[in-house]
Order: C-alpha cells, then structure tokens, then sequence
C-alpha cells in the first residue's frame, strides 16, 4: 500500500521518529561528500526544510544527477533523529522520484542572495524562497484572523460590488470599466462619449472603496465588513502604493468615534497577536533576516494602550518640536508620513490614534463637529507606516450631509441610494478601512508594499 504524503510542517514530531515517511516537494539545496548526500527539501508548509540524507551506494549517479536546486521530488524513507546540527530529524532516502527538474543553467533562483528588485521581476517563482514563503503564509493567516475577528464579534461579511458609478473618496483617480470600442467611441452631439451604448449605460469603474455599500448594509444588518479588492488609477511609485490593494472595511450602526476607535484598537491589537502566535517561526525568520527590530516592535503594540488626541494637539506637537520636515506643518494640512511617524516613533513612541481633523481635508461624508471647522475623522498611525487606518463617525443628518455634498459640488446623481439612508431611519453610525497590505507590512517587517502581495500592480507592471 502507497506511503500517505505527510507535510513538512508536520514531520517534526517525536511521534513519527522511527516510522517510514512520505515526503514531496522542491529542492532548496544539496551538497555533500563522496559517500553521502544532503538535500534540503522544502513543500511550502513551513519555512522549515527538511533534510533527506541519502547514502550513496544505495543510489546510481543516473538517478541523483537530475537533483538540482529549483527540482521536485518525491522521496520516501526512514525517519530518524538526526546527529547534525540545524535540523531535529531527518529522512534516510529509501526511494527518491523526480518529478520535475530545473536546469541550474537556465533557473534564476539558482543561487542565493537575490534583491528583493530582482525578485520582483520573477514575482512568478519568487514564492519558493524563504522570504516570500514566510510574507505570504504570514498574508493568509492575516487573512483568517480577520474573518475570525469580525464573526466572533458578532459582524456580517458583506460582499460590495468591484465595478461601481461612485467615486467614494472623490479623488477622480479610477480605472475605467468599458465594454465600448477604445478605437471607435460613440460621440454625442456636442463631441462627448456616449455611454448609453455601454454594458452598464453609463460610466463606470473599478472602486476605490466599499464604505458607501457597507454603511447600506450596516443600517440594515447592524455590523457588517467588507474585505475585498479596490483600485486607484494613481500615477505612483512609492514603496507604499499600489494600483490594485485589498482593504478591510468595518461599518457599525450606532457606534460613534469613541466605539470606532475602540473597535480599531482591539481589531489590529488582536491581528498582531495572532500573528505572533500563528506565524512565530516566519517572523522569526523575517526578524533575523530583514528587520531584528520587528519581535520587539509587535510586542510593543500589544503593551500599551494607543495615544489618543485631536489633530490639533498633534499640530502642536509638531510645531514644538523644532523639527525640521520637508512638508512645512501648520494648522490645516493634511499630514504627511513624516508627520505621523514623528508622534510615533520619536514623541509618543507607542501607536497614536488621531482624531478631529479640519473638514477642508476630510471626505464630505464624515460627521461635522459643532465648531463647523472639523470632522468626526480618526486615523490610526503606526511605527514605520504612518497611517494604517482611517475612518470617521458619519454624518447621519440628511440636510447636513447634504449641504456638504453641495456646497464642495460633488456629482451625486447617481447616489440617491446613499442618500435615502439619511431619510429613511437614519441612525449614528461608524466605520473604518484599514489597508491589509499595510497591515502585513508591519507585521512582516517588510520595507515596500509590493513585497507583501503576491502579484503587485504598478505603473507599468502588470505582467503577472
């Protein structure tokens, strides 16, 4: 009867010591002597290899010669405590196939030491080294803790529609959605496009946010979350951007700041603790690989409560500081990364949750404070990010909200939807969006964004 695949994560236990193993999976290294052989096998499970010793006599040269790095094997034998040191057990080959081999003249990941620029350009092979082994299995628990966060509290996932008429955030920088001929659009009399001879008969785009459905569904459901991808056509190239991100989006009816922030806290609070205890041998790894700040760094969030002030007292603090920036801080800008990073890494040292910002730099759905001159907004920046969620209590007055939208002229014809809610049993209500690519950048210790998603979308860059 055929061996059963055991998986690497789960062969390092003291229960199969002794027993016949079946192991497959990719070849990281091999080396070794005239009499025996070391071949350092990795299946992707853990960031852990597992070591097939394999005696030479018991194997002819025609068989072993296609072992090469990047080659996959399956490889069936003994388990046994091992002698050496780097590794508790090992497999004493009995049998070794060859799946697939790789040609060490033509394979890029070959030999070690590759650039993380590099290895972006071989975003189609570069999950097989430790490092994006250990991001991505990172990613996915990341993933998994956020579905378990949101329905162990009692909150509704929500699915959002990826092509929408809105512009959430108002900046106008959205991917178009089309089925019209590019090289022959139907004009209108006065020379404009005529979208009535679209799919969707008017124009449309991939969105940059689901807040707006999600507030739908909070008024209805209570406490709803949306977790999915949003886009923004955005001509960057910063470590920190992407034109195609994953967000995480909390709408709660009858919450205000106070529980948005509340719930903010508690949510990543909760994201790192999971990691550290799900994910300790990749961030081990990644700590003493990339960043050996990073352990000390994820504990230090989960220490202590996160500083809460108003924009206006962090305005201040800045001006004090005597701190030469290169964005120039004064009472109405819209903060920049250094900004934020000052309050946390050098003033507060510990997470800052900021609130109250002025109206003029915040979107028009955010509730307006009894001053006319802020909002109900509330970010939460983190060491080595800055901001890494943004949210705000939601101006729930039907006339109010609508003064906004009109006094900054915003087009909302086509979200009457959006209004109605404000008409109909309106109520209190909060939210936020917390950027999951930014959160795994924390997390992993990672220094720019397209490292921690595993085809990144830029300008110029979507071969993958």
């Amino acid at each position: 009867m055929a061996l059963k695949r055991t998986k690497i994560v789960d062969i390092f236990s003291p229960e199969l010591v002794g027993e016949q193993v079946c192991v497959k999976g990719w070849v990281r290294t091999r080396r070794g002597n005239k009499h025996v052989q070391f071949i350092a096998l990795n299946d992707g499970s853990t960031i852990k290899n597992l070591q097939i010793v394999i005696d030479l006599e018991k194997f002819s040269d025609e068989e072993l010669k296609p072992i090469t790095t990047g080659s996959s094997l399956h490889v069936e034998g003994t388990l046994v405590a091992s002698q050496g040191k780097g590794q508790t057990v090992e497999v004493q080959a009995q049998t070794i196939e060859v799946y697939g081999t790789a040609d060490p003249d033509e394979y890029p990941l070959q030999k070690k030491g590759h650039t993380l620029e590099f290895l972006r350009e071989k975003a189609h092979l570069r999950m097989r080294t430790n490092t994006f082994g250990a991001v991505f299995r990172i990613r996915h628990h990341l993933a998994f803790a956020i579905h378990k966060f949101f329905n162990d509290k009692g909150f509704f996932y929500m699915h959002t529609p990826l092509i929408t008429a809105s512009d959430c955030e108002g900046a106008g920088d959205m991917f178009q959605v089309t089925t019209l001929n590019l090289a022959d659009l139907p004009k209108n009399e006065d020379g404009t496009n005529d979208y009535t001879k679209d799919f969707f008969g008017k124009p449309t785009s991939l969105t940059v946010s689901g807040q707006l459905e999600g507030e739908l569904g909070a008024t209805a459901l209570g406490a709803i979350y949306t977790f999915g991808p949003t886009f923004r056509a955005e001509n960057s190239n910063t470590p920190r951007h992407l034109a195609e991100f994953w967000m995480i989006e909390p709408e709660v009816a009858f919450n205000d700041i106070t529980d948005n922030m509340d719930l903010a806290e508690e949510f990543i609070k909760y994201c790192v603790q999971y990691a550290l205890d799900h994910c300790q041998d990749d961030i081990e790894f990644l700590n003493n690989m990339y960043d050996n700040s990073l352990l000390d760094r994820l504990h230090s969030v989960l220490k202590e409560d996160f500083v809460r002030l108003t924009y206006t007292e962090g305005i201040k603090i800045l001006e004090a500081s005597g701190k030469k920036f290169e964005f120039p801080v004064s009472w109405g800008v819209d903060l920049q990364s250094e900004h934020e990073r000052y309050l946390v890494e050098e003033h507060f040292k510990r997470p800052v949750i900021l609130t109250d910002y002025p109206r003029e730099i915040k979107a028009f759905y955010m509730k307006q404070n009894d001053d006319g001159k802020t909002v109900r907004a509330m970010d939460v920046l983190f060491p080595q990010i800055g901001e890494i969620i943004g949210g705000s209590e939601r101006e729930e007055n039907y006339d109010k909200l609508i003064g906004e939208i009109e006094r900054r002229g915003i087009p909302m014809k086509d979200m009457w939807w959006y209004l109605e809610t404000r008409k109909f049993g309106t109520v209190p209500h909060a939210g936020f969006g917390l950027g999951f690519e930014r959160l795994i950048l924390f997390v992993t210790g990672m220094a720019n964004i397209r490292d921690v998603i595993p085809f990144p979308r830029t300008p110029n860059n979507a071969e993958f």
